[in-house]
Protein backbone atom coordinates (compact mmCIF):
# COMPACT_ATOMS: atom_id res chain seq x y z
CA UNK A 1 0.00 0.00 0.00
CA UNK A 2 1.35 3.49 -0.87
CA UNK A 3 3.14 4.99 1.98
CA UNK A 4 3.10 9.48 2.33
CA UNK A 5 4.77 11.12 4.71
CA UNK A 6 3.85 13.68 7.72
CA UNK A 7 4.66 17.32 6.27
CA UNK A 8 8.76 17.64 6.35
CA UNK A 9 8.55 15.24 9.69
CA UNK A 10 9.27 12.18 7.66
CA UNK A 11 6.78 10.20 9.34
CA UNK A 12 5.83 7.38 7.13
CA UNK A 13 1.68 6.56 7.07
CA UNK A 14 0.01 4.48 4.52
CA UNK A 15 -2.57 5.10 2.38
CA UNK A 16 -5.27 3.77 4.69
CA UNK A 17 -5.21 3.94 8.45
CA UNK A 18 -6.20 1.48 11.17
CA UNK A 19 -8.91 3.71 13.12
CA UNK A 20 -8.74 1.93 16.56
CA UNK A 21 -11.47 3.15 18.19
CA UNK A 22 -13.52 0.40 17.50
CA UNK A 23 -11.61 -2.02 19.43
CA UNK A 24 -11.79 0.09 22.37
CA UNK A 25 -15.10 -1.77 22.16
CA UNK A 26 -16.76 1.15 20.97
CA UNK A 27 -20.34 1.07 21.19
CA UNK A 28 -20.25 -2.80 21.27
CA UNK A 29 -17.65 -5.25 23.41
CA UNK A 30 -14.81 -6.92 20.75
CA UNK A 31 -12.85 -9.55 22.37
CA UNK A 32 -9.01 -9.61 22.60
CA UNK A 33 -9.29 -12.41 20.26
CA UNK A 34 -11.02 -10.49 17.80
CA UNK A 35 -9.11 -7.37 18.16
CA UNK A 36 -6.17 -9.42 17.60
CA UNK A 37 -7.18 -10.71 14.23
CA UNK A 38 -8.38 -7.49 13.21
CA UNK A 39 -5.27 -5.91 13.57
CA UNK A 40 -3.40 -9.38 11.97
CA UNK A 41 -5.85 -8.53 8.99
CA UNK A 42 -4.88 -5.22 8.92
CA UNK A 43 -1.04 -5.92 8.10
CA UNK A 44 -2.18 -8.74 5.93
CA UNK A 45 -3.51 -5.78 3.80
CA UNK A 46 -0.27 -3.77 3.54
CA UNK A 47 -1.53 -1.13 6.42
CA UNK A 48 1.02 -0.08 8.84
CA UNK A 49 -0.78 3.23 10.33
CA UNK A 50 -2.60 2.63 13.40
CA UNK A 51 -4.58 5.29 15.30
CA UNK A 52 -5.55 5.21 18.83
CA UNK A 53 -5.96 7.75 21.81
CA UNK A 54 -6.33 7.13 26.03
CA UNK A 55 -10.31 7.66 25.34
CA UNK A 56 -11.27 5.22 23.15
CA UNK A 57 -11.80 2.40 25.97
CA UNK A 58 -10.21 4.13 28.87
CA UNK A 59 -6.60 2.65 27.17
CA UNK A 60 -7.81 -0.77 25.94
CA UNK A 61 -7.37 0.31 22.68
CA UNK A 62 -3.77 1.37 23.84
CA UNK A 63 -3.14 -1.55 25.48
CA UNK A 64 -4.95 -4.10 22.39
CA UNK A 65 -2.74 -2.07 19.84
CA UNK A 66 0.42 -2.69 21.90
CA UNK A 67 -0.26 -5.81 22.09
CA UNK A 68 -0.97 -6.70 18.38
CA UNK A 69 2.18 -4.87 16.79
CA UNK A 70 4.89 -6.06 19.63
CA UNK A 71 6.77 -8.70 17.53
CA UNK A 72 6.31 -6.77 14.55
CA UNK A 73 9.15 -5.24 13.20
CA UNK A 74 9.01 -1.49 14.79
CA UNK A 75 10.67 0.50 11.99
CA UNK A 76 7.46 -0.92 9.60
CA UNK A 77 4.90 0.21 11.62
CA UNK A 78 3.50 3.94 12.96
CA UNK A 79 1.39 4.42 15.33
CA UNK A 80 -0.41 7.59 16.75
CA UNK A 81 -2.26 8.57 20.04
CA UNK A 82 -3.54 11.58 21.69
CA UNK A 83 -3.27 13.69 24.47
CA UNK A 84 -5.75 15.85 26.17
CA UNK A 85 -8.20 13.45 28.60
CA UNK A 86 -5.85 11.95 31.25
CA UNK A 87 -7.17 8.44 32.88
CA UNK A 88 -7.63 9.18 36.49
CA UNK A 89 -8.89 5.48 39.00
CA UNK A 90 -12.26 5.71 39.91
CA UNK A 91 -11.81 4.51 43.05
CA UNK A 92 -10.90 1.77 46.17
CA UNK A 93 -13.94 -0.08 45.04
CA UNK A 94 -13.22 -0.76 41.10
CA UNK A 95 -15.88 -0.40 38.07
CA UNK A 96 -19.21 1.00 38.98
CA UNK A 97 -20.86 1.01 36.12
CA UNK A 98 -20.07 1.25 32.43
CA UNK A 99 -18.94 3.36 30.10
CA UNK A 100 -21.54 3.38 27.61
CA UNK A 101 -22.06 7.09 28.58
CA UNK A 102 -19.14 7.83 26.61
CA UNK A 103 -19.26 5.47 23.99
CA UNK A 104 -17.56 2.71 25.10
CA UNK A 105 -18.68 -0.88 25.93
CA UNK A 106 -15.73 -1.53 29.37
CA UNK A 107 -15.88 -1.03 32.86
CA UNK A 108 -15.60 2.26 34.29
CA UNK A 109 -12.40 1.77 35.82
CA UNK A 110 -11.40 5.35 35.21
CA UNK A 111 -12.46 8.41 34.25
CA UNK A 112 -11.13 11.14 32.25
CA UNK A 113 -9.96 14.30 33.24
CA UNK A 114 -9.37 16.97 30.90
CA UNK A 115 -5.73 18.39 30.68
CA UNK A 116 -3.94 20.10 27.72
CA UNK A 117 -1.60 21.78 30.51
CA UNK A 118 1.84 20.94 29.87
CA UNK A 119 2.62 18.17 32.74
CA UNK A 120 -0.47 16.85 31.52
CA UNK A 121 0.74 16.28 27.85
CA UNK A 122 3.98 14.77 29.62
CA UNK A 123 1.67 12.41 31.88
CA UNK A 124 -0.60 11.67 29.21
CA UNK A 125 2.69 10.39 26.84
CA UNK A 126 3.68 8.81 29.27
CA UNK A 127 0.76 6.34 30.17
CA UNK A 128 0.38 5.92 26.91
CA UNK A 129 4.25 5.16 26.27
CA UNK A 130 3.42 2.00 29.01
CA UNK A 131 0.08 0.76 27.73
CA UNK A 132 1.60 0.51 24.24
CA UNK A 133 4.64 -0.97 25.20
CA UNK A 134 6.61 1.56 23.21
CA UNK A 135 10.07 3.86 23.66
CA UNK A 136 8.42 6.22 21.72
CA UNK A 137 5.01 7.89 19.82
CA UNK A 138 5.56 8.67 16.32
CA UNK A 139 2.80 10.79 16.13
CA UNK A 140 1.08 12.64 18.81
CA UNK A 141 -2.09 14.89 18.55
CA UNK A 142 -3.61 17.14 20.80
CA UNK A 143 -7.30 15.22 21.09
CA UNK A 144 -10.84 17.72 20.96
CA UNK A 145 -9.75 20.89 22.33
CA UNK A 146 -11.98 22.63 21.49
CA UNK A 147 -13.15 24.01 24.49
CA UNK A 148 -9.74 24.33 25.96
CA UNK A 149 -7.86 26.19 23.25
CA UNK A 150 -6.08 28.81 25.26
CA UNK A 151 -4.34 25.87 27.33
CA UNK A 152 -4.15 23.61 23.97
CA UNK A 153 -1.83 26.59 22.46
CA UNK A 154 -0.78 27.92 25.52
CA UNK A 155 0.84 25.44 27.24
CA UNK A 156 -0.55 21.48 24.95
CA UNK A 157 1.16 22.49 22.12
CA UNK A 158 4.66 23.96 23.15
CA UNK A 159 5.06 20.57 25.19
CA UNK A 160 4.50 18.65 22.58
CA UNK A 161 7.03 20.69 20.37
CA UNK A 162 9.18 20.33 23.39
CA UNK A 163 8.57 16.57 23.20
CA UNK A 164 9.34 16.65 19.28
CA UNK A 165 12.69 17.86 20.05
CA UNK A 166 13.74 15.36 22.90
CA UNK A 167 12.86 12.69 20.20
CA UNK A 168 9.84 11.05 22.48
CA UNK A 169 7.64 11.82 19.68
CA UNK A 170 8.27 12.15 16.19
CA UNK A 171 5.57 14.16 14.84
CA UNK A 172 2.80 16.23 16.29
CA UNK A 173 -0.50 17.95 15.76
CA UNK A 174 -4.48 18.05 16.37
CA UNK A 175 -7.27 16.31 15.67
CA UNK A 176 -10.81 17.36 15.71
CA UNK A 177 -14.23 17.38 14.35
CA UNK A 178 -13.97 20.90 13.27
CA UNK A 179 -12.27 23.25 10.87
CA UNK A 180 -11.96 26.54 12.46
CA UNK A 181 -9.43 25.53 15.06
CA UNK A 182 -7.47 22.80 13.17
CA UNK A 183 -7.01 26.00 10.14
CA UNK A 184 -5.47 27.86 13.12
CA UNK A 185 -3.21 25.46 14.07
CA UNK A 186 -1.82 24.91 10.69
CA UNK A 187 -1.43 28.76 10.41
CA UNK A 188 -0.30 29.58 14.10
CA UNK A 189 1.87 26.41 14.74
CA UNK A 190 4.92 24.27 14.08
CA UNK A 191 1.95 21.29 13.36
CA UNK A 192 3.68 18.16 10.93
CA UNK A 193 -0.37 17.39 10.73
CA UNK A 194 -3.79 17.80 11.42
CA UNK A 195 -6.60 15.03 11.98
CA UNK A 196 -9.60 16.31 10.29
CA UNK A 197 -12.87 14.17 11.27
CA UNK A 198 -15.74 14.28 9.78
CA UNK A 199 -15.38 17.37 7.72
CA UNK A 200 -14.46 16.07 4.37
CA UNK A 201 -16.18 13.56 2.82
CA UNK A 202 -18.04 12.52 -0.05
CA UNK A 203 -21.02 13.80 1.75
CA UNK A 204 -19.54 17.53 2.64
CA UNK A 205 -16.70 19.31 2.12
CA UNK A 206 -16.62 21.60 4.79
CA UNK A 207 -12.22 21.39 5.05
CA UNK A 208 -12.05 22.31 1.88
CA UNK A 209 -12.70 25.86 2.56
CA UNK A 210 -9.58 26.26 4.89
CA UNK A 211 -7.91 22.94 6.43
CA UNK A 212 -6.65 21.22 3.14
CA UNK A 213 -5.61 24.79 1.89
CA UNK A 214 -3.76 25.84 4.82
CA UNK A 215 -1.64 22.63 4.96
CA UNK A 216 -1.01 22.33 1.25
CA UNK A 217 0.37 25.95 1.03
CA UNK A 218 3.12 24.97 3.97
CA UNK A 219 4.11 21.88 3.22
CA UNK A 220 1.80 20.16 6.13
CA UNK A 221 -0.25 16.79 6.08
CA UNK A 222 -4.09 15.95 6.85
CA UNK A 223 -5.25 12.89 8.28
CA UNK A 224 -9.08 12.24 7.81
CA UNK A 225 -11.12 10.56 10.02
CA UNK A 226 -14.49 10.02 10.05
CA UNK A 227 -14.91 9.22 5.97
CA UNK A 228 -18.66 7.82 6.58
CA UNK A 229 -20.34 10.47 8.47
CA UNK A 230 -21.38 8.22 11.46
CA UNK A 231 -22.16 5.87 9.12
CA UNK A 232 -24.29 7.33 6.81
CA UNK A 233 -22.46 7.05 3.63
CA UNK A 234 -22.05 2.70 4.32
CA UNK A 235 -25.99 2.52 4.34
CA UNK A 236 -28.24 5.57 4.37
CA UNK A 237 -31.71 4.06 6.07
CA UNK A 238 -33.78 6.13 8.51
CA UNK A 239 -32.61 5.02 11.23
CA UNK A 240 -28.86 6.35 10.18
CA UNK A 241 -26.67 8.62 12.47
CA UNK A 242 -24.69 11.43 11.30
CA UNK A 243 -21.85 13.27 13.38
CA UNK A 244 -23.03 10.18 16.30
CA UNK A 245 -26.95 11.72 16.22
CA UNK A 246 -29.88 10.96 13.99
CA UNK A 247 -29.49 11.58 10.79
CA UNK A 248 -31.35 15.44 9.89
CA UNK A 249 -34.02 14.10 6.54
CA UNK A 250 -32.21 17.09 4.41
CA UNK A 251 -28.54 15.52 5.29
CA UNK A 252 -30.18 11.80 4.84
CA UNK A 253 -32.16 12.69 1.85
CA UNK A 254 -28.92 13.76 0.37
CA UNK A 255 -26.82 10.60 1.64
CA UNK A 256 -29.46 8.76 -0.76
CA UNK A 257 -29.29 10.82 -3.80
CA UNK A 258 -25.33 10.15 -3.96
CA UNK A 259 -25.93 6.23 -3.38
CA UNK A 260 -28.30 6.13 -6.02
CA UNK A 261 -25.77 7.98 -8.78
CA UNK A 262 -22.91 5.73 -7.27
CA UNK A 263 -25.52 2.49 -7.81
CA UNK A 264 -25.78 3.34 -11.10
CA UNK A 265 -22.03 2.67 -11.47
CA UNK A 266 -21.89 -0.33 -9.65
CA UNK A 267 -20.37 1.39 -7.49
CA UNK A 268 -20.70 0.72 -3.46
CA UNK A 269 -21.21 4.15 -2.09
CA UNK A 270 -18.79 2.96 1.21
CA UNK A 271 -16.80 2.34 -2.07
CA UNK A 272 -17.05 5.73 -3.34
CA UNK A 273 -16.60 7.81 0.33
CA UNK A 274 -13.73 5.64 1.54
CA UNK A 275 -11.77 6.58 -1.42
CA UNK A 276 -12.99 10.00 -2.27
CA UNK A 277 -10.80 12.33 0.43
CA UNK A 278 -7.13 10.69 -0.71
CA UNK A 279 -7.75 12.73 -3.75
CA UNK A 280 -7.19 15.98 -2.38
CA UNK A 281 -2.74 16.05 -2.03
CA UNK A 282 -2.79 17.30 1.14
CA UNK A 283 -4.27 14.14 2.70
CA UNK A 284 -1.56 11.75 3.54
CA UNK A 285 -3.84 8.85 5.01
CA UNK A 286 -7.70 8.30 5.40
CA UNK A 287 -8.54 6.34 8.50
CA UNK A 288 -10.85 3.55 8.64
CA UNK A 289 -12.73 2.15 11.96
CA UNK A 290 -12.01 -1.29 11.71
CA UNK A 291 -12.85 -3.95 14.47
CA UNK A 292 -12.82 -7.53 12.59
CA UNK A 293 -11.13 -9.28 9.81
CA UNK A 294 -14.23 -9.16 7.73
CA UNK A 295 -14.44 -5.10 8.24
CA UNK A 296 -10.67 -5.18 6.88
CA UNK A 297 -11.30 -7.10 3.99
CA UNK A 298 -14.08 -5.11 2.63
CA UNK A 299 -12.45 -2.11 3.23
CA UNK A 300 -9.29 -3.06 1.34
CA UNK A 301 -11.68 -4.63 -1.43
CA UNK A 302 -13.55 -1.01 -1.71
CA UNK A 303 -9.64 0.54 -1.75
CA UNK A 304 -9.31 -1.77 -4.93
CA UNK A 305 -13.28 -1.14 -6.59
CA UNK A 306 -12.69 0.71 -9.72
CA UNK A 307 -14.49 3.90 -9.62
CA UNK A 308 -15.21 4.91 -13.10
CA UNK A 309 -15.02 8.96 -14.59
CA UNK A 310 -18.88 9.02 -14.99
CA UNK A 311 -19.36 8.46 -11.30
CA UNK A 312 -17.96 11.99 -10.37
CA UNK A 313 -19.24 13.50 -13.36
CA UNK A 314 -22.47 12.79 -12.55
CA UNK A 315 -22.53 13.70 -9.02
CA UNK A 316 -21.44 17.30 -10.36
CA UNK A 317 -24.06 17.28 -12.96
CA UNK A 318 -26.96 16.77 -10.24
CA UNK A 319 -25.25 19.57 -7.89
CA UNK A 320 -24.24 16.71 -5.04
CA UNK A 321 -20.45 17.48 -5.76
CA UNK A 322 -18.70 20.91 -7.29
CA UNK A 323 -16.66 21.20 -9.78
CA UNK A 324 -13.53 22.19 -8.10
CA UNK A 325 -13.89 19.31 -5.41
CA UNK A 326 -10.57 16.66 -6.36
CA UNK A 327 -11.20 13.40 -7.31
CA UNK A 328 -9.44 10.11 -7.25
CA UNK A 329 -5.89 10.53 -9.38
CA UNK A 330 -6.59 9.08 -12.53
CA UNK A 331 -10.19 8.57 -12.76
CA UNK A 332 -11.61 12.02 -13.35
Amino acid sequence: MRRNALGRSGVPVTAVGFGAAAIGNLFSPVTDEAAAQAVDAAWDAGIRYFDTAPHYGLGLSERRIGAALRDRPREQYTVSTKVGRLLVPSGDGGATGDDLANGFAVPATHHRVWDFSADGVRRSIEDSLERLGLDRIDVAFLHDPDGHAEEAFGQGYPALEKLRSEGVVDAIGAGMNQTGMLARFLRDTDVDVVLMAGRYTLLEQEGLAEVLPEAAARGKSVVVGGVFNSGLLIDPHPDARYDYAPAPGPVLARARRIQTVTGRHGVPLRAAAQRFPAAHPAVSSVLLGLRSPAEVRDAEAMHKHPLPAALWDDLRAEGLLDAGVPVPAGEA
